[in-house]
């Protein structure tokens, strides 16, 4: 099984610079010798796991040189494979398989067609928060201040030739209380260009994994939105998209379906799969005539998809045309490993979501995972593809629809209050934490509500790096960003959006289900038996 990141924070346990960060630390040495008979050697010393800070420097300081580890036949020698990789070598058999994607080979056999990572604002306390009059509030503070900074900037280069402009750097009002810059506003500032509000772009984005929350969704207040218009173009139109860990993550690999636009980090450096892209389309009457007929499928291929009606009419907005993310070539591949068998895109869509969640898989492509995009096998019987695919459905629909679950039913502690006596400002929450450390099936939401009874197992289903439970402790809290002040509080949510001051409580009991639910069907998941002679 992959490392569970408890044993992996046990592992490396504390920094040789203090408890601020458990990122490994090496020390690399050069060494140059004309006179040695080979060169380009690699070699390695690993002090070994489970030290403390001071076990660790007390073991590289008694080595005293280099000269210290040989004496200790301390060295292993390294030798790259053919990917280059030193430690963690990759499976070779992995590179048989189909991959998800690839944007450098045009030419390539893939199972998707094109994919995105997910919005990178680079200013997330701005353009995030549970309350959809707070986030409008900062949003249109921001952009008028960098408006009125335009035209300050366009007066003070008025009458100077290009290069006698004063340096934006410089010229810039810096105070994080009124405005976070990156280099696009930079840029837009420098080329004097002004930006509207625009109320559309506050729609609601999957923040961490079980965190909605609002989010300001514009290619000029986002850092990046990479391809994400053409997976959520608009709130009324519905998808669901496989993320994954991407490349650089600092999180063990993971896969979590949403049907919300979705941020870069809601799993690290996320790489995000739709069933459904979506290209703006020109309407003319006749259009209009034929999208207003009715469909018997959302999803059908190629055809206009309308945006939402407002008061009877059609908005002004662009239709789109719909297209199936999954290519025929993907589906092809998967129909000729079964021929007896009728295989759809959504079959296939979903077979990879439950592969993706299979322990196999994911212990024995680790090292290819953390390296490249996942590469999809055929299993050897159609059965295991098949219970794969429904695995698959089961497991999108309790991770998309976590909201609605069944709450599972713990034990509340509320003093000498009765739970159902409880009125809504005493479901409140600042932060949960653990009673003990040493025991999470104790939850202290508030001073007034303790969690008790919680099911440990519960702990096992790890997304994005941690217990989903953990997730919902960290982000149903309420947080004040140190550079701009803006207060970000989960509660707002709770009241002003879900109608329900009870949300992170029962959201807390909710997802213990889905993590109970999901490992019972990942546990259940066949063992995986792959036919390597599909090409």
């Amino acid at each position: 099984m992959p490392e569970h990141p408890a044993n992996y924070a046990a592992r490396n346990k504390d920094n040789v610079f203090g408890q601020g960060t458990r990122t490994p630390i090496a020390i690399t040495i050069f060494v140059k010798n004309p006179e040695a008979s080979r060169h380009g050697r690699i070699y390695l010393h690993d002090i070994g796991d489970y030290l403390t800070r001071e076990q660790k420097l007390e073991k590289v300081s008694s080595f005293k040189s280099l000269n210290g580890v040989t004496a200790a036949d301390g060295w292993q020698t390294i030798t790259p494979d053919q990917h280059n990789d030193w430690l963690k070598q990759r499976d070779d058999s992995f590179g048989g398989f189909i991959s998800l994607g690839d944007k450098k080979d045009k030419n390539a056999a893939v199972i998707f067609e094109n994919y995105s990572s997910g919005v990178k604002t680079n200013r997330d306390a701005w353009c995030y928060n549970f309350s959809k009059i707070t986030l409008a509030k900062n949003i249109h503070g921001m952009i008028d201040f960098y408006n009125a900074e335009v035209m300050r900037y366009k007066a003070a280069c008025q009458g100077l030739s290009k290069d006698e402009y004063p340096s934006v750097d410089h010229f810039i009002n810096p105070d994080t209380t009124k405005i976070s810059w990156n280099r696009g506003l930079k840029n837009d500032l420098s080329r004097f260009t002004k930006h509207d509000y625009q109320e559309s772009a506050l729609v609601t984005g999957l923040y961490r994994p079980f965190t909605k929350s609002f989010v300001y969704f514009s290619k000029y207040m986002n850092d990046m939105v990479y391809q994400m218009p053409r997976l959520f173009p608009d709130p009324m139109i519905n998808n669901r998209v496989i993320c994954l860990t991407g490349r650089g993550a600092t999180k063990e690999f993971c896969a979590f379906i949403t049907d919300t636009l979705i941020d870069l980090e809601m799993v690290s450096k996320g790489q995000c799969f739709p069933l459904k892209l979506y290209e703006p389309a020109p309407t003319d009457a006749s259009q209009q005539a034929n999208d207003l007929k009715p469909q018997t499928d959302l999803f059908s291929t190629e055809r206009i998809a309308p945006t939402a009606a407002v008061s009877g009419q059609m908005d002004e907005q662009p239709r789109y045309t719909v297209k199936d993310g999954i290519t025929d070539v993907g589906l092809a591949h998967f129909q000729a490993a079964y021929p007896d068998e009728t295989i759809s895109k959504e079959d296939l869509f979903y077979y990879i979501y439950g592969l993706l969640h299979s322990e196999d898989y994911k212990a024995r492509y680790a090292d290819n995972l953390s390296k490249e995009l996942p590469r999809i096998p055929c299993v050897n019987k159609a059965a295991d593809f098949w219970t794969f695919s429904q695995a698959g459905r089961a497991l999108a629909e309790l991770h998309i629809n976590y909201e609605t679950v069944e709450p599972y039913p713990v034990t509340m502690e509320c003093g000498s209050t009765a739970f159902d006596d409880l009125k809504d400002a005493d479901f409140y929450v600042t932060q949960m934490k653990f009673a003990h450390k040493s025991d999470k099936s104790i939850v202290v939401y508030n001073p007034k509500i303790t969690i008790k009874n919680i099911p440990l197992e519960a702990y096992a289903y790890i997304v994005n790096g941690k217990p989903a439970l953990e997730w919902v402790m960290e982000r149903q809290a309420v947080t004040k960003h140190k550079d701009s002040g803006i207060q970000n509080d989960a509660n707002a949510w709770a009241i002003e959006t879900m109608g329900n001051a009870r949300y992170p409580l029962e959201l807390f009991q909710r997802v213990i289900t889905v993590s109970l639910e999901t490992m019972k069907i990942v546990n259940a998941l066949p063992k995986l038996e792959i036919n390597l002679h599909v090409v």
